[in-house]
């Protein structure tokens, strides 16, 4: 078993009354039902960034050299209105193989909350943030009031603890600081999480540096462009930083283009970072420097992204590659920052994210193949589906 929370137990107990676990002991105890082939128990994973809404892109997308170039061919097919039941559907059928996938908790990112009556039907918790965006925006306190009240909304109709709402601003190239400001009050005044797209590709850093290059003429392009926004010639952190966003309720998404001073800075300001590091390559923009995180200090979270950047909602995939970009972070920080460190920066952290008592019996079982010696690495080189079951599917 691992625990998470302290060093791995051979042959351990865990006893469960009412969903939640009340205590884990060491040795099997008489009368305690046991598996019936070699496995290791641990927490659900935690995909603490995900776009369940772009379920139904999958295969529509295709790998781009560069985060415009794959962006374009987004915006064209969402500009089609998607029926909503498609998007649903979508949503749904991602949520079951995401599940059937090990993951336990969401951090869901949605711009019509076309997600949420998907997530309802799963049962599964989720922290759903609602994204805004608007780079040239006349009234951002109109807008952000008006998103407030949708998810004021979505949570009288989900009645459930379990089904969390906050908003969320996109990302620098495509929100006006005033709206930023805006998010940061609603987000403060309500003691919310929130999460924001940074530093994910070079073409961001060359719009806030000089404010030209290719977001600069795709922005022209829609139309929202306007010259009332000057570049701060900075990185992305230092602006969000500067304009006062980023703090201790904010999740940072990709970070591949940040700096050593940035993630010295981050250190002391934000939740976490949410590395995504197969949807980053998928998209053209590079791989997150994920050994110099855990270096500076940083709270790591892993998220799959969307299945428009992704092949699947599969966490542990996620987790072959943070292996492959980190070859010396000790596998058990990895998979801290795929169960725990998820749990806590969507702020489920009482529930979710180890094996403790008090806490919901949330519990996958991994088959273990006979010549496994090392358990927490070789979780992290890739498990598949057919290993993967729900210890207590209705905890």
């Amino acid at each position: 078993m691992l625990p998470i929370a302290g060093p791995p137990i051979e042959n351990a107990t865990i006893t469960v009354d009412g969903g939640r676990i009340v205590s884990v002991q060491p040795g099997v105890l008489p009368g305690a039902q046991t598996s019936t082939v070699p496995c290791v128990v641990l927490p659900a994973l935690v995909n603490a960034h995900t776009h369940l809404e772009l379920s139904y892109l999958r295969g529509r997308i295709h790998r781009a050299r560069s985060f415009t170039e794959w962006v374009k061919p987004v915006l064209a097919v969402r500009r089609t209105a998607p029926d909503p039941d498609e998007v649903t559907k979508a949503a749904a059928a991602a949520i079951t193989e995401a599940v059937n996938t090990g993951t336990g908790l969401f951090g869901d990112v949605s711009n019509s909350l076309g997600s949420v009556p998907a997530l309802r039907w799963s049962q599964r918790p989720a922290r759903v943030f609602h994204e805004l965006l608007g780079f040239n925006v006349e009234d951002p306190d109109a807008r952000v009031a008006e998103a407030r009240a949708r998810i004021d909304a979505e949570a009288r109709i989900s009645k459930s603890e379990e089904l969390r709402f906050s908003l969320a601003p996109h990302a620098p190239y495509s929100v006006s600081p005033a709206l930023f400001h805006a998010i940061r009050r609603d987000a403060t005044a309500h003691g919310d999480p929130t999460t924001v797209h940074l530093a994910e590709s070079a073409e961001e850093v060359q719009l806030l540096a000089d404010g030209t290059g290719p977001w600069r003429e795709l922005l022209e392009t829609l139309g929202v462009w306007t010259d009332a926004w000057k570049p701060p010639a900075c990185s992305p952190v230092q602006y969000l930083y500067r304009a006062g966003f980023i703090d201790e309720l904010t999740l940072v998404v990709h970070g591949v283009q940040m700096s050593s001073d940035d993630m010295r800075d981050l250190r002391a300001m934000c939740n976490a970072v949410v590395a995504c590091p197969r949807s980053n390559a998928f998209v053209g923009a590079g791989s997150p420097p994920l050994a110099a995180f855990y270096d500076a200090g940083l709270p790591v979270a892993f998220g799959t992204d969307s299945l428009a950047s992704v092949d699947d909602l599969n966490l542990f995939s996620e987790l072959a590659e943070a292996r492959r970009l980190a070859p010396n972070v000790p596998a058990r920080r990895l998979l801290e920052s795929a169960t725990l460190t998820g749990a806590w920066a969507l702020g489920f952290d009482r529930d979710y994210g180890t094996i403790e008592p008090g806490k919901r019996a949330a519990l996958i079982s991994v088959r273990l193949p006979a010549w496994v010696k090392d358990v927490e690495e070789y979780l992290v080189s890739g498990i598949q589906p057919a290993d993967i079951e729900w210890v207590f599917p209705n905890a």
